[in-house]
């Protein structure tokens, strides 16, 4: 039986430069609440045809068409948005990931979630790179490395994402500094671990990871990238066994860390299992053409 919708804008606020949120709720007939809807619209160069949709319909309220009819609402401002593609994840076999496939979303991409419990981790060191050597620091990046780290950041662009429509992330100081201010801004730790170039000081790879602000629970790891000219060196096991050592050193209360990673990119996929990570489960990135 379908439920009667009302759908009603809302405002989001804090819009960057880089992008801006929208977001609509689902009510019944009486008014009562029963999903919601939002969509990031990217705004950064390399990503301007690109948004991505987050959907959630009380279960009580499901297949009844109120996701159908959020949908509908996210579309047609996706298009006024002059947005080419959209994006959205679920968990495999959940009931967003049937929801998706059944309502036109093509499937580009699988994700494998997986864990490293810090109290069982027996973390080797790994041997050290020779003309490599390893910085890290916590929150903003030092001035005398913004320059060459902001220009590892290109390290990413060939990362794998199969069929996924996702442009490339054009990076700048600014946007380096503005990230690491945000992860701050929610009351949290980011944690950087580089491989430097002996050669030239220049930064090879690095990875990064975001603690809670108490210090407990779970980590997540977010980008751990070597640039193509440094690669076979062993540097991103390097790199990412050094920021699980500082992480059970600065934050004896955490639990443990969480990594999520491409199906298809086998090499960081070895590298998580060689440390320990155990996966935990996956997830699908669909995709809309419009």
């Amino acid at each position: 039986m379908q439920t009667p919708v009302q759908i009603t804008p809302l405002i989001v606020p804090g819009a960057t430069a880089h992008s801006r949120r929208l977001a609509w709720l689902a009510s019944d007939s009486e008014g009562a609440p029963v999903g919601s809807a939002f969509l990031l619209v990217f705004l950064q160069e390399g990503q301007g045809h690109l948004a991505e949709l987050e959907l959630n319909v009380h279960p009580a309220e499901r297949r009844k068409g109120v996701g159908t009819a959020l949908l509908a609402r996210v579309i047609e401002c996706a298009r006024d948005e002059a947005r080419r593609s959209v994006v959205a994840q679920a968990r495999a076999g959940a009931p967003g990931d049937l929801f998706l496939a059944a309502s036109g979303f093509r499937k580009v991409l699988g994700l494998r979630f997986s864990r490293l419990d810090l109290a069982d981790a027996a973390l080797e060191t790994p041997r050290p790179s020779p003309g490599y050597r390893l910085r890290s620091w916590e929150g903003m990046v030092p001035d005398e490395l913004a320059d060459t780290f902001t220009a590892s950041r290109r390290a990413m662009d060939d990362m794998p994402m199969d069929d996924t429509d996702y442009g490339i992330v054009v990076w700048d100081v600014e946007r380096v500094r503005a990230a690491a201010e945000a992860v701050a801004d929610r009351g949290e730790s980011l944690h950087t671990v580089v491989a430097i170039d002996e050669s030239d000081g220049s930064v090879a790879g690095f990875t990064e990871l975001v603690v809670p602000g108490d210090g407990k629970g779970d980590g997540q790891h977010y980008g751990t990238g070597v640039l193509p000219e440094h690669r076979g060196h062993g540097l991103a096991r390097w790199m990412k066994a050094e920021a699980i050592r500082q992480a059970r050193e600065r934050h004896p209360h955490l639990d443990g860390l969480l990594a999520d990673t491409a199906e298809s990119n086998t090499h960081m996929r070895a590298v998580n299992d060689s440390l320990g990570y155990r996966p935990t489960h996956k997830e699908h990135q669909y995709q809309l053409g419009l």
